[in-house]
This record gives structure tokens, C-alpha cells and sequence, in this order.
């Protein structure tokens, strides 16, 4: 599912227009960006969460040479599903 599919969707499930739509999932997703971006986490029961996550520096081989690297350290984002996502996923109710 895109995104423009997951606004149609969004819409036709909450009886809202399209474009009322696409400005609550912008909002969401900005929302979360904001939040993590200073080092908080969003916590959704059921769903799962959203976690910042440190990556240490690394070796690396570039695999078109073989030639070994120095991949840097970074930040990334972590989502860890919650009971409820996993359950419908497997087709179980929990």
C-alpha cells in the first residue's frame, strides 16, 4: 500500500474527505519525526512503538571492489510491534 492508497482508505474507513485524510496522516508522520528527533519515543498499546536507535561505527567491504570501509555511526529508527499488530499479522486474537 502507497500512500495514496493508505489515504484512500484512511478516508473511505472514517467517513472524512480525502484531503482531511492526507493532512492527519502529514500530521502523524511529523508528529513522530518531531518527537524522535528529540529523543523521545511514541508508545501506540496494541500497535507498537517507535524508538530511536544508535548504530556504533562499523567495518564495512565495498562490494563492488572488495575494499574494506569504515562505515560511520549513526542514529536510526526502531518499531517494535505491539501484541495486538503481531496477533492480527498471524491471524490470532490476542
Amino acid at each position: 500500500m502507497n500512500k495514496t492508497e493508505l489515504v484512500q482508505s484512511l478516508a473511505s474507513t472514517t467517513d472524512q474527505t480525502q484531503a482531511s485524510a492526507l493532512r492527519s496522516i502529514d500530521a502523524f508522520v511529523k508528529i513522530v519525526s518531531d518527537e524522535l528527533a528529540k529523543g523521545g519515543e511514541i508508545v501506540i498499546p496494541g500497535f507498537g512503538s517507535f524508538k530511536r536507535a544508535d548504530r556504533a561505527e562499523r567495518a564495512g567491504r565495498n562490494p563492488k571492489t572488495g575494499e574494506a570501509l569504515t562505515i560511520a555511526a549513526s542514529t536510526t529508527v526502531r518499531f517494535i510491534p505491539g501484541a495486538a499488530l503481531k496477533g492480527a499479522v498471524n491471524n490470532r486474537s490476542d
